[in-house]
């Protein structure tokens, strides 16, 4: 691991590295069933209109809403948004950079966003959050996988046989930004990498259901 340039801009990395590693990437995530998903279908309405930001490849998370729901999905890469297309015809798939793309208020019923935030520069955490508490509707639904700790923005050289860039708050510091963005914590639990990869450390991701206010 190695601290990140605060210059450089690393969304042409993250970019190049997903298309990069579009196919195996895919591979581990399709074994993965939609579990995390269960707080969120429990409580939303059936045609409902949801946000995935950072869809990736589209499984599982995608496709499990799709079965009921109208689903839009926002990723960085083209290759994994090739891989969306063919794995959930049902869904509507748009490139795009998360911390810049722009809906209008009230346009969604649900945001979900599985291990996909901390891939952005950390002084946008905060402005993201503040800006999907707009994009949902009074009362709307909020699923995301955060982080326990901290961490400046790092790059790491094995991310699937390729560099990646992380960087995150603390969970303290994510449940002020909630509050401070209009939303009420309704559970957090704790959830692991997101893909089957049996090479990979462990990891703990704190997993936030809110609500807009």
């Amino acid at each position: 691991m190695k601290l990140s340039d605060p210059n450089r801009d690393y969304r042409p990395l993250i970019r190049r590295t997903y298309d990069q590693i579009a196919a195996e990437f895919n591979r581990t995530r399709v074994l993965e069933s939609p579990d995390e998903l269960a707080p969120l279908l429990e409580v939303l309405a059936p045609g409902s209109t949801v946000l995935d930001l950072g869809c990736g490849s589209g499984v599982p998370i995608a496709k499990a809403l799709a079965a009921s729901h109208n689903v839009i999905g926002v990723d960085l890469s083209a290759g994994q948004l090739a891989n969306a297309l063919t794995q959930v015809p049902n869904a509507q798939f748009l490139q795009g950079d998360m911390s810049r793309c722009c809906f209008r208020p009230g346009s969604f019923d649900a945001v979900v966003s599985f291990y996909a935030i901390f891939h952005t520069p950390l002084s946008e955490h905060a402005p993201l959050i503040a800006r999907i508490g707009e994009w949902l509707r009074p009362g709307g639904y909020f699923l995301a996988t955060l982080s326990p700790n901290r961490e400046e923005g790092y790059t790491e050289d094995d991310f699937f046989g390729a560099e990646m860039f992380w960087s995150n708050l603390s969970l303290p510091e994510y449940r002020d930004v909630l509050a401070s963005s209009g939303f009420e914590i309704l559970s957090e639990t704790i959830v692991g990498h997101g893909y089957s990869n049996d090479n990979a450390r462990p990891e703990h991701h704190p997993l936030v259901f809110a609500r807009r206010a």
